[in-house]
């Protein structure tokens, strides 16, 4: 393994196994976010500069967020869906890397124990192995730390790229307003002359479905609070990224610090939580209480997880039962995680 540090030169330590590969997948983590992408971008463009003709981003899962299908069209990004077997008993020069995720099958479909040669990631993570490892878990974004090898390997970006990373930047820490290092700073004033502001305002504004609106109108309608927590659901849904949204808008309501929302997507129970509670570490709350039976994780005040329905579609057929059991069981655990009283209100 080899772990670099910006003292280290990460970006030429990055450039020098770049010109070693023939070919390059980059994966990105299941259902990947502006960070995610925009890193990927950037991670093809050093690798084509580095002479690396085959480049491929792949991601499994499904980009259903307004804004991250938006990203992905208004930059041109040409993405393909991750096939296992593509990473399997790959040749020498065939290089795999992961961006803003660090473990093989960890929120994402590469079979576990499979070798990684690149990891870049601000996630907290432990035990990462890769040829080359960038790990920054006090950045406040995998886009910055991919703006830093933009400019120490003096590769000029477009403004597709700028206005990308820029973007990712912004989205990732709450327009400057979570987990905002002098780094992040420093990238967005350098990519700031560089990036399409007609763009930006496209990409922060793009339009919502009605199954979204749906979906946060159902977890406004379920919320129950227990003292300054949260607790809601949006039953069965297909826009998963409509959790994370319900869960950033109902934190807002006064007197809640933590808000954790969680709803069937497909065959899977996701979780998407928030919080200001400086004595809660979401991450490691959500992972404590999931862990065994799905994977969860995160930051101290942004996290999510999934779980196989599995065992709870086991007990009934009946979808309105199924949705009873998922809510009674997943609530209890957060309830019994995070040390609540039993006593709720709406």
């Amino acid at each position: 393994m080899t772990q670099s540090s910006p003292s280290a030169r990460p970006a030429r330590a990055l450039h020098t196994l770049l010109e070693e590969g023939e070919a390059i997948t980059v994966v990105c983590h299941n259902n990947p976010d502006p960070d995610c992408l925009a890193s990927a971008l950037a991670l093809g463009r050093i690798a084509a500069a580095a002479g690396i003709d085959e480049r491929r981003i792949c991601y499994s899962g499904e980009i259903s967020h307004q804004q991250n299908r938006a990203f992905v069209t208004l930059l041109g990004i040409d993405l393909k869906r991750f096939d296992p077997e593509r990473v399997r008993d790959r040749p020498e020069g065939s290089l795999l890397a992961f961006v803003d995720h660090s473990t093989p099958g960890r929120n994402n479909r590469v079979p576990p124990e499979t070798p990684v040669d690149i990891v870049v990631d601000h996630h907290p993570a432990e035990e990462i192995d890769a040829r080359f490892v960038d790990h920054r878990e006090a950045v406040g974004a995998t886009a910055t730390i991919f703006t830093e090898y933009v400019r120490e390997l003096g590769a000029e970006p477009d403004e597709p790229l700028a206005t990308g990373l820029l973007f990712a930047i912004r989205r990732e820490t709450l327009e400057f307003l979570r987990g905002t290092t002098r780094a992040e700073y420093e990238a967005a004033g350098y990519l700031h002359e560089r990036a399409d502001t007609d763009l930006l305002r496209q990409l922060a504004s793009p339009s919502v479905t009605g199954a979204t609106l749906d979906a946060i109108a159902t977890a406004i309608e379920n919320r129950r609070t227990r003292g300054a927590v949260l607790i809601s659901h949006v039953g069965r849904t297909t826009e998963r990224d409509a959790l994370p949204q319900a869960a950033d808008y109902l934190r807002t309501l006064e007197g809640v610090e933590t808000a954790i929302v969680f709803g069937i997507v497909g065959r899977s129970i996701h979780l998407s939580g928030r919080t200001v509670d400086s004595r809660v570490h979401l991450g490691d709350a959500l992972d404590d209480a999931f862990g065994d039976v799905g994977t969860a994780g995160g930051h101290r005040d942004m996290a999510g997880g999934e779980v196989p329905l599995g065992v709870f579609a086991d007990y009934t057929a009946d979808d309105e039962s199924l949705l009873e059991i998922v809510e009674q069981v997943v609530s209890n655990r957060l309830v019994a995680e995070l040390r609540l009283s039993d006593e709720s209100s709406g």
